[in-house]
C-alpha cells in the first residue's frame, strides 16, 4: 500500500493504481481524464521515483521535471508528496 500526501490530506492508495480518483477526492480539478486539457497538472514534492513514467499526453502537454498530470500518474508504492 502506497501513501499519497496532497496538501495536508494522506491517502492510502494501492500500489499500482492510478492516483486520479484520490487528487479529486482532495480537491484538484479534473476536466478530462484523457491527459489533453492539464487541469491536473501537479507537482511532486517528493517521491517522483514511485511515480510511473511520463506519458505520451504529459510529454505534448510540456510536463518536465516534477511537473506531472494528476489523470495519467500510476503509484508504484512508497510516498508521493504533491503540491499545487
Amino acid at each position: 500500500m502506497a501513501k499519497l500526501f496532497v496538501n495536508d490530506t494522506e491517502i492510502d492508495i494501492a500500489d499500482g493504481e492510478k492516483i486520479v480518483d484520490a487528487i479529486e477526492e482532495a480537491g484538484v480539478p479534473i476536466g478530462c481524464s484523457n491527459g489533453v486539457c492539464g487541469t491536473c497538472e501537479v507537482e511532486v514534492a517528493s517521491g517522483l521515483e514511485f511515480l510511473s513514467d511520463l506519458t505520451d499526453e504529459e510529454r505534448d502537454l510540456g510536463m518536465e521535471g516534477n511537473k506531472r498530470l494528476g489523470c495519467q500518474c500510476m503509484i508504484k508504492g512508497g510516498e508521493v508528496k504533491l503540491t499545487f
